[in-house]
Parts: structure tokens; C-alpha cells; sequence
């Protein structure tokens, strides 16, 4: 070989660990050097991936070719050993054509490269024993991978709302990552608690939120993201790979939401809980889809109509065909200046609030002695199941029937998945000791005063006032206005003890002189 011919190095490692090892990619460069100064060759270029010797798309790997395709001779390609160029026979030789065809000359301080069989016998050998490494490593790496599942780690990429973080006698483990966490967990629990009735909610909820990633520029999110969210069964604490075999089983992570809010959230899914996200439902009319048209009984609709004059009035509108109030507008002043009264109404007087706010601290109270008696009836449920599952296991070896083994596993799935419930309920740790006033807090302002998280002029509180305070939509009549609403059961309370003060006022006595 000529004394300074041309020569590239190329180097590749298959993961970012390795940059740390002595196979990175400077021992590799450095070897390659002192074997092209033993040659004589001139170093002009040095490539570098990071990327798996299976994987086609090296981008280094392709920058080389088209270095060497521009060249007008013959340049020498260095490289560290045969695994660092190809992990698979078939792939190996491809990229030697294809190096050869752009001008390459393959070398190497670890295999000497020749055109005779015996040459040619030994590449394969090595190509094919770089392929079966290859293999193996991946098949070691999952296998370590599905143990570590088995034992009810994560093992995959840290999930949004997690991280990984070294934790003693458990190595590296999901743990929560703030703020994230608590706001994928509030977008959960609200859907399964019917505050976000619709995945259209929840998005919108999520697209509110400045630190939650966006898909697209104008600042929203794929409804794929929000199916991904809740229906992960890791958010609720638990672990299921399907195809590794990982039947559902508790994660050492802490979930964001329970088992049981995660079955309910499936459920809804399942109802078809999801609505478009349609853009004109927004702040401008709050009441639109809950009043209802008073003559047909049919949510009104909202726009904007534009005068002779140019200028812009909000109406509400009833858009049902055949209904005498067929497209006749209502300003939307009027109707929202009369629901302003009506919740304004619904603050109960002090003294009504204290009376039922003792009323509800009794209530608690009685519904704290009953918790040992639910403990008890969660423990003696649990214990059923167990027992119906072994029965069922038992006819399991007795059937010899593979439709009927198939329909008992599927029951004694379901049977496990509810055990699973029941489990995570008597697991939970007591809540630690607190008042009264500390727990209700919100919701006692919430009673006290309905009207000022309405004032707030926030869409989604508002939506969520319409649901806490109401029982039913409010039908509103253009001739005499909004009807009498049905209101939730704490409002019904406070309206009765005002009725009930009322009525049973004292009478004033007299002392008559004798």
C-alpha cells in the first residue's frame, strides 16, 4: 500500500452508556489512528454514530458514503472490529458493497480483509458471530427487563409525571415529578369524577395548563394524547406488559390515581364519553348548552350577530326546528343578568350556614365510626373472592373442555382485577388526623357563597359551579323568564333549614300584672 494514502476512521457505539466505556467512541478513533500511522495513512475524516448495528439509518454511515462517493480515488475506511460496522450477516455485506461501489477500501487492526474464500469463510464467521451477539444481548436484556416487570418495576422510558430516581434496596424507580404529576392526576381524577364530563374537557383542561407539552404550535394537543393518559394502568400504580406475559400486578411506584378510579375512568371510555373540541364553546356564553329552551326543551345554542352598523351583540337562541321559539334570539345580558340573580340567591343567610354546617359536621363525624365497619366488609368481600377464585382454579384442572378453561380464566381474571381493588382500599394508610374545617374548607366556601367562583369569569370553574349546584339544565321561557332550577342536594339542605327556621320560629311571651 502506498506510503500516505487517504483514509477515514469510522466509529459507532449503540447507546450513550458506552460513551462512558472503554469501547467509546475516542478508544475507537484512538486505535484506528495508531493503526492508520502503521500504515502510513493520511487521516482526512472521522465518523461517528450512535446507533444500533441493526439499525439502517446511521447517520454518520451515510455522511461517510457520500464522502467517499466525491472522492477521485481510492480511500482506506478504518475501522475498530467488525462488530462496530455491521450486527447482522445480511447487513454486513450490504454495506460492504455499497461502501466498495462509493470508493472503500474496508480495514481493520482486529481482521485482515481479502477477495479469497478462505478471507471471505473467516468475515462471515465473525459477521455471523457479531449477529448472534448481537441476538443474545438483546434476548439477556429482555429478559432482565421482563424479571424486573415481574417484580413490579417499570422498565421502560420514565412515563410524563414521573422520573427515575435511585432509590435504596430498589435501584432506579418511577417516582413523582412535580409539578407534572399533580396535574396529570387532577386530569384524571376530574374525568373520572364527571368534573371534565368529556375527554374534550380534559384536553382543554391540559392545553391550559403553560408547563403541559403541546403537539402543535397554536398551543393544543392530540386526542391521542389524552386516550394515552387514561389508559395507562401505570398512572394507578400498577404494572401489565401484555406481550411479555406480565399479568397486571402492584407496582412499587405510587400511582397518581387509585385502581378503582382507573377502572371507573375505563368505563367511561367505554360509554363514549368524548365530545369534539369545538371552538366556539368558550368564555363568551358560559350557560351555552345548559339553559334550555322552555317551549321545546332543547339546550340553546349561542352566537354572534352582526348589525347594519358593523357592531357585534351576543344572543342565545333556541335551534330546534318546529319549536315556536325557532331562531328567535334572547340577549345574552338578559338571560345571564337573571341567572346572576338566581345564584346570588342561592348564598344561604350566616345563621342558615352555621345550622347546617353543624348539621354536616354530625354527619362526618357518624360517617368516620363507620370506617372500621367498612374495613371489615372490605376484608370479608375480599376473603369471598379468594375463595371463589380457588374454586374456580380447581374446576380449571377438572374441565377438559378449552372453551370452558378459557371462560374460567376470563372470570377469574375479572375476579383478580376486582380483588386488586379491594386490596389497594385496605392497603391504603388512615388519612392523618384532621379537622373538620380542614377537609371541607372549599367546599364550605364553595356552600357559603356559590357566586364567587362564578364571578370568576373561569370557564372551567364555571362549568364546574353548573354541576356542583345544579341537579338538571334550567329551562328559560321568553315570555317569563328562567324557571325554577332543581338544585343538588346540599342546596336542597340549606333551602330546607331556611324553611324549617321560618316556620318554626318562637313565639314572643308576655307577662300579664295581676
Amino acid at each position: 500500500m502506498e506510503a500516505n494514502q487517504r483514509a477515514v476512521i469510522y466509529a459507532r457505539v449503540s447507546s450513550l452508556a458506552q460513551l462512558k466505556k472503554g469501547d467509546g467512541l475516542a478508544s475507537q478513533e484512538s486505535r484506528c489512528r495508531e493503526y492508520a500511522r502503521f500504515k502510513g495513512y493520511e487521516v482526512v475524516e472521522v465518523f461517528q454514530d450512535n446507533k444500533s448495528g441493526g439499525d439502517a439509518d446511521r447517520p454518520a454511515m451515510m455522511a461517510l458514503l457520500d464522502f467517499l462517493s466525491k472522492q477521485s480515488e481510492t480511500s482506506v475506511v478504518i475501522i475498530d472490529d467488525i462488530n462496530r460496522f455491521a450486527r447482522d450477516v445480511v447487513g454486513h455485506w450490504q454495506l460492504r458493497a455499497m461502501l466498495a461501489e462509493a470508493g472503500g477500501k474496508l480495514e481493520s487492526p482486529s481482521i485482515e480483509f481479502g477477495e479469497d474464500s478462505d478471507s471471505i469463510l473467516v468475515e462471515n464467521l465473525l459477521a455471523s458471530v457479531s449477529q448472534h451477539q448481537r441476538q443474545k444481548n438483546g434476548e439477556q436484556t429482555k429478559n432482565r427487563m421482563r424479571g424486573r416487570a415481574l417484580n413490579g418495576y417499570w422498565v421502560f422510558r420514565a412515563p410524563i409525571g414521573y422520573k427515575f430516581q435511585r432509590v435504596s434496596g430498589h435501584g432506579n424507580m418511577l417516582v413523582r415529578d412535580e409539578p407534572m404529576a399533580s396535574i396529570i392526576q387532577e386530569a384524571l381524577e376530574g374525568f373520572a369524577s364527571r368534573r371534565f364530563e368529556t375527554q374534550a374537557e380534559v384536553k382543554r383542561f391540559l392545553e391550559s395548563q403553560p408547563i403541559f407539552p403541546k403537539d402543535f404550535d397554536d398551543g393544543t394537543i392530540r386526542f391521542e394524547r389524552v386516550i394515552r393518559l387514561m389508559t395507562r394502568i401505570h398512572f394507578a400504580g400498577y404494572i401489565e406488559i401484555p406481550d411479555w406475559d406480565v399479568s397486571l400486578r402492584k407496582g412499587h411506584h405510587e400511582g397518581l390515581i387509585s385502581l378503582e378510579t382507573y377502572e371507573t375512568i375505563q368505563q367511561r371510555i367505554k360509554e363514549g364519553a368524548r365530545a369534539p373540541a369545538r371552538k366556539d364553546i368558550n368564555a363568551d356564553f358560559p350557560l351555552r348548552g345548559f339553559v334550555c329552551c322552555d317551549d321545546c326543551g332543547t339546550p340553546l345554542t349561542a352566537c354572534w350577530s352582526t348589525s347594519k352598523s358593523g357592531k357585534k351583540h351576543p344572543y342565545y337562541l333556541c335551534h330546534a326546528k318546529g319549536c315556536p321559539s325557532y331562531r328567535k334570539s334572547i340577549r345574552r345580558d338578559v338571560l345571564e343578568g337573571e341567572f346572576a340573580t338566581l345564584m346570588q340567591g342561592l348564598a344561604p343567610s350566616e345563621g342558615i350556614f352555621a345550622y347546617a354546617k353543624g348539621m354536616f359536621k354530625d354527619a362526618w363525624s357518624q360517617r368516620s365510626a363507620q370506617a372500621e365497619a367498612n374495613r371489615r366488609i372490605l376484608r370479608n368481600e375480599r376473603d369471598q373472592l379468594t375463595k371463589q377464585i380457588e374454586a374456580f382454579m380447581d374446576r380449571i384442572v377438572e374441565a377438559d373442555s378449552p372453551t370452558i378453561i378459557t371462560a374460567y380464566e376470563k372470570r377469574i381474571e375479572k375476579m383478580e382485577r376486582t380483588k386488586l381493588i379491594l386490596d389497594e382500599k385496605l392497603e391504603k394508610q388512615p388519612a392523618k388526623a384532621h379537622t373538620f374545617e380542614q377537609l371541607f374548607e372549599h367546599a364550605m366556601q364553595f356552600l357559603s357563597n356559590p357566586w364567587k367562583l362564578w364571578e370568576s369569569e373561569n370557564l372551567l370553574g364555571r362549568k364546574n359551579v353548573l354541576r356542583l349546584a345544579f341537579a338538571d339544565r334550567i329551562s328559560y321561557s321568553r315570555e317569563n323568564g328562567l324557571r325554577t332550577p332543581k338544585t343538588t342536594l346540599p342546596f336542597k339542605v340549606l333551602e330546607g333549614f331556611s324553611i324549617n327556621k321560618k316556620i318554626m320560629a318562637e313565639r314572643q311571651g308576655c307577662v300579664l300584672d295581676v
